[in-house]
């Protein structure tokens, strides 16, 4: 399936995700809508691609391996120099075997992916360059589920579907996502909380969907994934939102502490959705765990990021760390406090210490340092932890608070 951000591969992948899951709801935005800085471009589709050199030898053929077109490409069919051509093809000296992968989405040029290795048997001559695509209004796919928990407070699941033929940096987030959606239908009945699931293109689809439902993910988000790259590799990689101290940011630390082979990036290293999802004004609490990131593995947007890159071990994995991840936000409590600043404890006859019948034996300040933290970024657990007291008693503390109006829980 030829994905791009736009096009029929994204249709036909949409309708092969939504022949697992029924209810991945279809949804569509035209060419040309303008969503704030940007704007959704024209529709992409391609049929056939090829060059054939001087001496008769067909090459860089879309029908082989589509990474060999430029995404994008607008349609050509001329014989040029090869001095011309060399203008118009990539390879990464590098990785010699390895065919790269490049797009063009907002600028209208063609071009042809190539190994280094073939690309030093070219020789100066005529070749024929044949790319039969078509670029015209149309529009931009997307897929999303909504599940519904006990609370309107959600969980955001994103992925994206716009990246042809490579195994980590594409595929293996919609399987996994997908595994995902299916195991919280079919498995995780008793939601506390609800759950909100895309399939974008990434960039432009991050950015569509903010911007049609901005202000209900920040009223309801608590806890966001952007989950890519969860399939080949030998190391886990975390990377924190813009914040750092969020809900998802906290758990998923908590989680991943239990694995040796972590690699913590920092938010300089960001590259994927959350630079919308997080971005000033947006400011959703979105992280992603990941096996190779994103551009720390050579196989990064090469044909070498294929199939046999990842696994059934690394995407099984991956599931099972998200599942925990979920089942543990799900079996906590999160404590917000009510009031705006510190409330009069005399009003709720919680001034008293260890002679108020009320509490735990804690200390005014012990209650005031659990409310401090009380703010939908920490767990219980967080708190004892940052307090350095016993879990139950926290609690125990927690439940007070909840009784006499100062506290609720996600």
């Amino acid at each position: 399936m030829n994905r791009s951000i736009t096009g029929q591969g994204v249709r036909d992948t949409l309708l092969y995700l939504k022949s697992h899951y029924k209810d991945l709801d279809l949804k569509s935005d035209p060419s040309g809508k303008h969503i704030y800085d940007w704007k959704i471009p024209d529709e992409w589709n391609i049929n056939n691609a090829y060059i054939i050199t001087p001496d008769g030898r067909k090459i860089a053929s879309f029908k082989t391996n589509n990474l060999h077109v430029v995404g994008y490409s607008v349609p050509i069919n001329e014989k040029i120099e090869f001095s011309e051509l060399k203008k118009h093809l990539h390879y990464i000296k590098d990785i010699p075997n390895a065919i790269p992968y490049v797009t063009s989405y907002y600028s209208k040029t063609w071009g042809f992916c190539i190994t280094y290795d073939e690309f030093t048997t070219l020789v100066d001559g005529i070749y024929e360059v044949f790319i039969d695509s078509s670029l015209k209004p149309g529009e931009m796919n997307y897929g999303e589920i909504y599940l519904e928990g006990k609370s309107q407070k959600e969980i955001f699941l994103s992925t994206y579907i716009c990246h042809p033929s490579m195994g980590n940096n594409e595929i293996s987030g919609p399987v996994v996502t997908m595994a995902l959606a299916l195991w919280l239908k079919n498995k995780l009945k008793d939601r506390k909380f609800s759950y909100r699931i895309i399939f974008i293109p990434e960039t432009i689809g991050s950015i569509n969907y903010l911007h049609k439902n901005l202000d209900t993910m920040k009223r309801n988000i608590i806890a966001g994934f952007n989950i890519n790259c969860v399939g080949g590799g030998e190391n886990l990689s975390f990377l924190p939102s813009r914040n750092g101290q969020t809900l998802p940011d906290k758990v998923s630390r908590r989680i991943l502490s239990r694995f040796d082979n972590v690699k913590y990036f920092s938010w300089l290293s960001r590259g994927s959705d959350e630079r919308q999802y997080c971005s000033p004004k947006v400011d959703l609490p979105v992280v992603s765990i990941m096996r190779s990131k994103y551009g720390d593995y050579p196989e990064y947007h090469t044909s070498l990021d294929n199939l046999d890159f990842i696994s059934e071990d690394g995407l099984q994995g991956s599931l099972e760390i998200y599942k925990d991840v979920i089942q543990y936000i799900e079996s906590s409590t999160v404590p917000v406090a009510k009031h705006y600043c510190e409330p009069k404890l005399s009003n709720y006859n919680l001034f008293k210490n260890s002679s108020n019948a009320n509490l735990p034996s804690n200390t005014t300040k012990q209650l005031l340092d659990i409310l401090t933290f009380s703010d939908a970024t920490n767990t219980s657990e967080d708190i004892a932890d940052l307090l350095n007291i016993d879990h139950k008693a926290c609690l125990e503390t927690l439940s007070v608070l909840h009784e006499h109006n100062l506290v609720e829980f996600l």
